[in-house]
């Protein structure tokens, strides 16, 4: 099956727990929106939040939105029964499963294979159901690159910088949160890697959150360093960070025209049988054109003439 092409420039979490937050949801900017049974939900309310998803998911309009559920971890008590709850409940409704806490492949294995268990016996389109994978320990971002061929199911990868925190050790805090005493981004090597290995096998590659919700300056650095490696859009942990998302992933105006004229100039330049030509006092090549073109590849995306 063709993996479909999704908007994910800004990815919304809303806790299953809270009806009022996913009807809010519902009706946000967000090109994704994921009903979380993992963090945002306390041990006691996993359980009765189930039934709570299915009903938003099947009741709220949820408009053009990818509609994403976030499971608990291969490695818990309720990740069975979340994937089995939800999917029979809500599965037509259901576009992706975002599976935290992934590990090495065979955690990936077991999800996909309960999918086509579930999908079989309901009655849905066989692989329909898209996957996410959290990239938030440290066995994961050591194997990444396996990790992310390892099922067709597989639509993107996000990078978890709290839980990564942990596993690597790293004493910053909060979740996203900027060391002072450290030069540069402390997240460079992992989201770059990160970035790498879902490029490498056509998957999105999405940056994690920043707890801080006030800092919006804080949060389009983070956006705009995660955007300029190649990846495609950012978590929400709160509504006022989803325009600062949507706006970063974009591309401008300006940029749209700039990629238009250089493209068109390497054109030109290819049909008078040269290799190369000059914009502005630079050289543009072949090389140049396909920089610009993922450009207007991102525009047509959004929808930006």
């Amino acid at each position: 099956m063709t993996r479909p092409t999704r908007l994910r420039r800004s990815e919304l979490s809303t806790p299953g727990s809270s009806d009022k937050m996913m009807e809010k949801a519902a009706g946000s900017a967000a090109d994704l929106v994921f009903l979380d049974l993992e963090d945002a939900v306390a041990p006691s309310a996993k359980v009765t939040s189930r039934s709570a998803i299915v009903a938003a998911l099947n009741r709220l309009d949820w408009g053009s939105k990818t509609r994403a559920v976030r499971i608990n971890g291969p490695d818990t008590v309720w990740c069975h029964d979340d994937l089995i709850d939800v999917v029979t409940g809500a599965g037509s409704a259901i576009d992706v499963i975002i599976v935290p806490k992934v590990k090495a492949a065979r955690d990936v294995w077991f999800v996909d294979t309960l999918l086509s268990q579930l999908e079989a016996k309901l009655g849905l389109v066989p692989g329909r159901i898209g996957l996410e994978l959290l990239i938030e320990e440290t066995e994961a971002l050591a194997r990444v690159e396996e990790i992310a061929g390892c099922s067709p199911r597989l639509e993107a990868l996000i990078l978890g910088v709290g839980d990564l925190s942990a596993s690597q050790g790293i004493r910053s805090g909060h979740v996203g949160a900027t060391v002072a005493h450290y030069p540069g981004d402390m997240w460079h090597y992992a989201r770059n890697r990160m970035i790498v290995a879902a490029r490498a096998n056509r998957l999105d590659a999405i940056d994690g959150p920043n707890a801080d919700f006030r800092d919006l300056e804080g949060y389009r650095t983070e956006a705009t360093w995660a955007a300029t490696l190649g990846a495609v859009g950012k978590w929400a942990i709160h509504p006022s960070q989803i325009a600062v998302a949507n706006e970063v992933f974009s591309p401008t105006a300006g940029e749209v025209t700039e990629a238009r004229r250089v493209i068109a100039a390497v054109r030109d330049a290819e049909a008078a049988g040269s290799g190369a030509a000059s914009v502005d006092g630079r050289m543009i090549d072949a090389a140049t054109a396909r920089i610009f073109q993922t450009v207007l590849d991102r525009a047509a995306a959004v929808g930006i003439d």
